[in-house]
């Protein structure tokens, strides 16, 4: 049976550790907090130290919070690698900077221990429910190593390449989540300006989303440059077409703004970048396809 040590039990950790008591896997835990570790005493080995997880354990998950702390888990006095045997591996979920997954790999390398970058999507509810969404990076045999882990805790897991590609990849989908929270702001910032109920302004853009998709429908594409010369004019047609009207509507939400003396800088930003948006900048300056 394979052994897994999680180190962190906040939001994410804790539910990870769930889930890996509900798929009938060995458990430890490591948490300096003896409230969240004592939820695992009678379900769990729970170890004083990172490095006495680790002597324990075949595939370590980190789940703590900064840098810092992820540093100090695995190579610290105590950290984990110390206790680590030649041929585990190391999960980090946390999200830290690249260089600090280089660091611990570099130091886990030296052991024969394997890092594997995972970052995570879903939140809290999906963690508790093991269900997030994974997003790994490392080499492909040390993933299928310790997929069953993985599978304990996801509902779905995208190797996105090499390792520091998981957190690469996390990275990029959290700017669209707080970008998508700075657009619904200052979406309220108009709507309370006109008098609008913002509860109301919420139940319709919940229900409409359903309909029209979320901040990902225009990501189908394989990169983000213009269309070629020779994409499909079915598709440049549409694309132009789906910018003209952002154009039509984004001014027509900015002079709303201005006649309520609200600014909306997101708002203005996006009308002026909406041609690259939709992959047709360079196009539409000419009115080749407008």
């Amino acid at each position: 049976m394979t052994t897994v040590g999680v180190i962190g039990l906040g939001d994410i950790g804790r539910g990870v550790a769930d889930s890996v008591v509900r798929a009938g896997l060995d458990l430890g835990v490591c948490d300096l907090r003896a409230e969240v570790t004592d939820l695992f005493a009678a379900s769990s080995h729970v170890t004083a130290t990172p490095a006495l997880l680790g002597a324990r354990s075949d595939v370590v998950v980190v789940a703590v919070v900064d840098d810092r702390q992820v540093l100090a888990v695995l190579d610290g006095a105590d950290g984990a690698l110390a206790g680590m045997a030649a041929g585990s591996a190391v999960v980090i979920l946390s999200t830290v900077s690249t260089g600090t997954i280089e660091s611990a790999a570099l130091s886990a390398s030296s052991r024969r221990v394997d890092v594997v970058d995972c970052g995570v999507s879903g939140g809290p509810v999906a963690a508790a429910e093991g269900t997030l969404v994974a997003m790994v990076g490392g080499d492909a045999s040390v993933i299928e190593r310790v997929r069953p882990v993985l599978d304990c805790f996801t509902s779905l897991v995208v190797h996105m390449g090499p390792l520091g590609a998981g957190l690469k990849a996390k990275l990029a989908r959290n700017l669209v989540q707080y970008g998508s929270w700075l657009a619904a702001y200052e979406a309220q910032v108009l709507a309370e300006a006109a008098g609008i109920e913002l509860s109301k302004l919420a139940e319709v853009i919940r229900a409409s989303d359903k309909l029209i998709g979320g901040s990902s429908r225009l990501m189908f594409r394989e990169t983000v440059a213009p269309m070629a010369a020779d994409t499909h004019p079915g598709i440049v047609s549409a694309m132009a077409g789906g910018a003209a009207l952002a154009h039509k509507d984004l001014q027509a939400a900015l002079a709303l703004g201005r006649s309520l003396h609200v600014e909306l800088p997101l708002a203005a930003m996006t009308d002026a970048r909406c041609d690259a948006v939709f992959g047709i900048e360079g196009r539409a300056a000419t009115g080749e396809d407008r």
